[in-house]
C-alpha cells in the first residue's frame, strides 16, 4: 500500500493544515469528506481526490482496508496521522479515522441546465441555515428523482462537512446551483416554464391537490420563519401539508420529502424521470 512511512503527529504538518483549511471553508474549491461511508461514496462518484488521511487503527479493519486499497489504485498516497491529530481535524464527536480532500463537483446554472429532463422537478432551498437539514433535503431530492437543486444566497453551504454528512453522497451526484438570488431562481424557472410552488402552513391548497406531472420547482424556506408573504406571492402556487392539532409545523427536510414523494407518486412512481 502506498502510505507515508512515518505517522504524522504534528497539527502543523502541511497536509494537516490543508485539511483544516478545507474543513473550515477557507478553500472553497476543495471539500472535506469524513467517514468511511462518505469516502466510499466519493470513490463511487469518481471524485477528483487530492489527499487521503487515515489513522493506524483503520489499517486493521477489512472494510477500511478495502477503501484504502481503492485509493491506492488511484495512485494516492495515504498520510497516516495520529489519533490526536485526527481528533483535532474531525468535524464529528466520534471520528471514523478516514478523511479525504477532494475537488468540489462542478456546479452552477449551466450544470443544472445541462441536466434538465423533459419534465423537471427542481428543489429550491431558500434561506435555510441548518446544514444537516439542507443535506437531508439534498439526499431526499436525489432519492425521489428530483432533477436538481438550487440553494439561494444566504443558505447554508451545501459542501460544509455537516451538510455533506446529511446528504451522504448526493452532493457528489445531484446537479446543483448555489448562490442564486431568490428572484433570479424564480425568473430562471419562469423562463423554462417551470411552475414555482411555495410551501407554507397557510397554503391555498394541500400538497396532494396540485398536479405534479408538469414541470415544477418546490420552494423550501427558512426553518424558523418560513417564506415571507412577498416570497409566497412571487411563486405560482402555494401548498401546505395537513397536520393534526396541536402540531403546527414539520421539520423542513421531512416536509420536503413528503411533497417530493407525492410528486414521484403522481409521475407513476418513476423516480428516474
Amino acid at each position: 500500500m502506498s502510505a507515508s512511512g512515518k505517522i504524522i503527529t504534528s497539527r502543523n504538518n502541511s497536509t494537516v493544515i490543508l485539511a483544516r483549511q478545507v474543513r473550515d471553508g477557507k478553500l472553497r474549491k476543495e471539500i472535506f469528506i469524513e467517514g468511511v461511508r462518505l469516502c466510499e461514496e466519493a470513490l463511487r462518484a469518481d471524485m477528483e481526490i487530492h489527499e487521503a488521511l487515515a489513522t493506524e487503527k483503520i489499517l486493521g479493519e477489512e472494510r477500511r482496508l478495502q477503501l484504502l486499497e481503492e485509493l491506492r489504485q488511484k495512485g494516492l498516497k495515504i498520510s497516516i496521522i495520529s489519533e490526536k491529530v485526527m481528533n483535532s481535524l474531525s468535524a464529528t464527536k466520534a471520528t471514523q479515522g478516514m478523511i479525504l480532500i477532494a475537488r468540489r463537483p462542478l456546479m452552477g446554472k449551466e450544470i443544472l441546465e445541462k441536466n434538465l429532463s423533459d419534465v423537471p422537478l427542481i428543489v429550491i432551498v431558500h434561506g435555510m441555515n441548518n446544514p444537516s437539514n439542507a443535506g437531508a433535503i439534498l439526499r431526499t431530492a436525489e432519492a425521489a428523482g428530483a432533477t436538481g437543486l438550487i440553494a439561494t444566497t444566504g443558505t447554508t453551504y451545501l459542501f460544509a462537512p455537516k451538510a455533506l454528512r446529511g446528504a451522504m453522497g448526493s452532493s457528489f451526484r445531484l446537479p446543483l446551483w448555489l448562490g442564486a438570488e431568490f428572484s433570479e431562481a424564480l425568473a430562471w424557472c419562469r423562463k423554462r416554464r417551470i411552475s414555482a410552488v411555495a410551501t407554507a402552513a397557510n397554503g391555498t391548497k394541500t400538497f396532494s391537490e396540485i398536479l405534479w406531472t408538469v414541470a415544477r420547482a418546490i420552494i423550501i424556506g427558512p426553518e424558523a420563519s418560513g417564506l415571507t408573504d412577498e416570497e409566497i406571492g412571487a411563486a405560482d402556487e402555494c401548498v401546505s401539508i395537513p397536520m393534526q392539532q396541536p402540531v403546527e409545523s414539520l421539520n423542513a427536510a421531512v416536509a420536503c420529502g413528503i411533497i417530493l414523494y407525492e410528486a414521484a407518486r403522481q409521475r407513476g412512481g418513476d423516480v428516474n424521470q
